[in-house]
């Protein structure tokens, strides 16, 4: 049985494809980006304007129209139909010590908004200094330690609205 792909097109057009069909879709790459099609006599110019590969996501330009368009194969309509969604991550509530060690500094407060990648607390463990950078947006809810604690590995740190 030949493998399904199912197209959406600006999230508004949806359509299906099978490998039998796209052997016979009539395409002549002209350039690096840019394709010659025909389809059903009609002649269409295609370009290719952003990809993301993994997000299998595609901007393309069809006779001077743009389209958005995601493609999903058959593995990824049963990943999506058990609930399961491609990339996503798990949203970090809260910092650990990953070993034991000493609270240099403590960059922020409860209650104060931080972005992704901000400083938090600086904690030294083997003689080396740890910065421990804001996994992502959010509210600091709780600080359990201070500067110059002594933490066990383990041992909650900071934790997120």
């Amino acid at each position: 049985m030949p493998s399904k792909y199912k197209l959406s097109v600006n999230n508004s057009i949806h359509f299906i494809l099978d490998e039998i069909e796209l052997k016979h879709l009539d395409a002549v790459r002209d350039g690096k980006t840019k394709f010659h099609v025909l389809k059903e006599n009609q002649p269409f110019q295609v370009e290719i304007i952003t990809t993301n590969f993994l997000a299998k996501t595609y901007t393309i330009k069809v006779n001077n129209n743009t389209y958005e368009v995601a493609i999903s194969n058959d593995l990824d309509q049963l990943i999506s139909s058990l609930g399961i969604e491609r990339g996503k991550t798990k949203v970090v509530n809260a910092i650990k010590a990953p070993m034991p060690g000493l609270i240099l500094e403590v960059s922020v407060s409860v209650g104060q908004t931080v972005k992704e990648n901000e400083p938090l607390l600086i904690l030294e463990a083997m003689k080396m200094e740890n910065s421990f950078l804001s996994p992502r947006d959010g509210i600091i809810k709780s600080i359990a330690v201070e500067k110059g604690n002594a933490v066990e590995k383990g041992q909650l740190l900071i934790e997120f609205e």
